[in-house]
């Protein structure tokens, strides 16, 4: 199953799925992205394991990114920023076992259970702490 982030990023519109090349001597119709920093228009990957009740407070990613979970739960936050400062916005996202979050926005992240995730980041990582 794949989640976007209230339909504003999803798998069409992602960069993440941008900049793939054909491989000399591979079969056809396959093409692939190599990573960052090797490749300038890469991605950058990271396996990721979180335990259970550890939380990330909002933040933000310098490009889109991709969360796929492969054991697990987890639950996403999204907010924006207002005069206030950040509210919330929009309902709690929760992903799940082969769930795909495209996230690329304001959100915060707790982890429901043990999880392990794979995460994709549009050329190099940053992580933005939002307040």
């Amino acid at each position: 199953m794949t989640i976007d982030a209230k339909n504003s990023v999803t798998s069409e519109t992602t960069a993440i799925w941008e900049n793939h090349i054909v491989v000399p001597d591979t079969p056809e119709g396959f093409t692939l992205r190599t990573t960052y920093p090797t490749n300038a228009d890469g991605v950058e990957v990271m396996l990721e394991r979180w335990e259970k009740g550890s939380a990330e407070p909002p933040h933000s990613h310098p490009g889109d990114d991709m969360t796929i979970v492969v054991e697990g739960k987890m639950t996403i936050q999204f907010f924006r920023k207002s005069a206030d400062g950040l509210i919330a916005d929009g309902e709690e996202l929760v992903l799940m076992s082969g769930d795909t979050g495209y996230i690329g926005r304001i959100h915060d992240a707790k982890y429901v259970e043990d999880c392990k995730l794979v995460y994709v980041h549009d050329k190099a990582f940053g992580f933005i702490a939002e307040s």
